[in-house]
C-alpha cells in the first residue's frame, strides 16, 4: 500500500498532508539528544581530528572571513533559516505543479533520505561547529535575533544531529530537480549553484562542517537511488500485470 501511493503523484492537499505527517514523526524519532550530548562532542571531536588529517579543516577561516563583511552574517543567517525550507518547498510545489508525472521521484527521495538521515541521527549524534570550544561563533542567533540554543527552539529541533547534513542534501537533491527538469536556462543555472550556496552558508554560520556536507550529499544519493528502484519495481509489477490481462500499461 505505502509503495503504490509512493509510486503516483496525488492531489496537492494530499501531498502536504503526508509530508505534513512525515516531518512530524521526523521530528518525533530524532529527539532532543539532550542525553547523548557526551557522545556527541566525542563524535564531533573524531570529525575534527579527520578533517585535519585530510587538511580540509578551514570551516573557521571561512567563517571569519564572512563575518568581516558587515552585510554578510545576518544576510547568511536568515537563508540558513528560510532555505531549507522555503527553497525545498517552493521546488517541491514547482514540480508538482509543473512536471507532476516526476513528482513521485523527488517525492520519494526525500522520504527515503530523510529515513537514512534519521538512522544516522541515532546511530552517529553529532554537534555542530557552533556549539564546540574551537572558535566558531553562532552567526544565526548572534545576527537574526534567533537563539537557536534557547529552550523553545530546542523543543523543534535536536541540535546534536548534524551528520548528515539534510540542509546540503536536500539542497543537493532541489538542484539536481532543477537542471533535469527545467526548460529555462536561468533555473537550470541556479539549480546548479544552489547546493554550493548552501554548503557556504551552513558553513559561514557555523553549523556543519565540509564532512556533514558530503555525507549529506551520500545520503541524497543513496535516496535517489533507492526511489529509483522501487517506483522501477512498481512500473515492472504493473506492466507485468497488464501483459497477463492483455491491456496495454
Amino acid at each position: 500500500m505505502v509503495r503504490s501511493w509512493l509510486s503516483r503523484p496525488h492531489s496537492g492537499l494530499a501531498e502536504i498532508g503526508a509530508l505534513a505527517v512525515l516531518y512530524g514523526v521526523y521530528e518525533l524519532l530524532r529527539g532532543s539528544g539532550d542525553d547523548r550530548l557526551d557522545a556527541a562532542m566525542a563524535n564531533t571531536a573524531d570529525i575534527v581530528a579527520l578533517e585535519r588529517h585530510l587538511h580540509v579543516f578551514v570551516e573557521g577561516a571561512i567563517q571569519r572571513a564572512a563575518e568581516s563583511v558587515g552585510f554578510l552574517p545576518p544576510l547568511l543567517g536568515l537563508a540558513y533559516m528560510g532555505l531549507h525550507f522555503l527553497g525545498t518547498t517552493g521546488a517541491l510545489v514547482w514540480v508538482h505543479r509543473r512536471h507532476r508525472h516526476r513528482f513521485p521521484i523527488v517525492r520519494t527521495t526525500l522520504v527515503f533520505s530523510t529515513a537514512l538521515a534519521l538512522v544516522g541521527y541515532r546511530l552517529y549524534p553529532a554537534a555542530p561547529p557552533r556549539l564546540t570550544d574551537l572558535g566558531f561563533s553562532d552567526t544565526v542567533s548572534s545576527s537574526t535575533g534567533l537563539n537557536l540554543s534557547s529552550d523553545a527552539l530546542g523543543a523543534l529541533y535536536n541540535p546534536i544531529a548534524a551528520v548528515p547534513s539534510l540542509h546540503f542534501g536536500y539542497a543537493a537533491i532541489v538542484g539536481a530537480m532543477l537542471v533535469a527538469f527545467a526548460a529555462r536556462p536561468w533555473l537550470r543555472a541556479a539549480g546548479a549553484i544552489y547546493p554550493a550556496v548552501m554548503l557556504a552558508v551552513i558553513v559561514a554560520t557555523g553549523n556543519h562542517f565540509f564532512l556533514d556536507a558530503v555525507l549529506g550529499g551520500v545520503v541524497a544519493l543513496v535516496g535517489w537511488l533507492g526511489a529509483r528502484l522501487l517506483l522501477q519495481a512498481r512500473r515492472e509489477r504493473v506492466d507485468a500485470r497488464s501483459f497477463r490481462a492483455g491491456v496495454p500499461a
